[in-house]
């Protein structure tokens, strides 16, 4: 691996293509590079969440995804290739029921926000989301692994729940998001 980092600038992405993990070459517009770019992503935004201030669990959970995604792109970028496996989805699972067990229940929509960290969770659930959504692109039009779909899926339910996790951890609540009917009935009330 270390021979294949040495050279950064290898000039052999200028005409448009890019090389996958098997050694192949590809459009850069794939929908595989798409995939395995939005998933880079999403790994880069967990990675600036982790800047933030966060209790140890959520930062060495959040340490873990980070491990998993890079497991999940490395997958993506070899055809045919298994990294990612079920007990990383299981894994997600226990967490979603760690994390939401102590929260309220949910009676209105929320809005991204609240504190910095929140809305940096908040931030990555929709690079996820959208990850997810390039990985059922890809998934229409070649055979992938039904774990990857399944650890997008599940992350972004995770990182919604560490929004709101984060959010009373900095003293604060969700931000409720107010329908017109709402609205209403508070300007009535002022």
């Amino acid at each position: 691996m270390g021979n294949r980092l040495s050279a950064i600038a290898t000039r052999t992405g200028d005409d448009g293509t890019t090389g996958l993990g098997d050694g192949t070459r590809t459009a850069k517009d794939a929908l595989r590079v798409q995939a395995m770019g939005d998933v880079d992503e999403l790994n880069s935004t967990i990675g600036l969440l982790l800047t933030e201030d966060l209790p140890d669990d959520v930062a060495r959970d959040l340490f873990d995804i980070q491990h998993d995604l890079f497991d999940l792109g490395g997958e993506l970028s070899i055809p045919g290739f298994t990294l990612l496996k079920p007990e990383q989805v299981l894994r997600l699972d226990e967490w979603l029921a760690r994390y939401n067990t102590p929260l309220p229940p949910l009676r209105e929509f929320i809005l991204p926000g609240g504190s910095r960290a929140a809305a940096l969770a908040h931030v990555a659930r929709t690079v996820c989301r959208r990850a997810e959504r390039s990985v059922v692109s890809l998934e229409a039009n070649e055979p992938i692994n039904d774990t990857l779909r399944h650890y997008l899926n599940r992350l972004s339910d995770l990182m919604f729940v560490l929004a709101r996790t984060l959010n009373r951890v900095n003293g604060g609540n969700d931000v409720l998001w107010r329908s017109e009917r709402n609205a209403r009935a508070a300007a009535e009330q002022d």
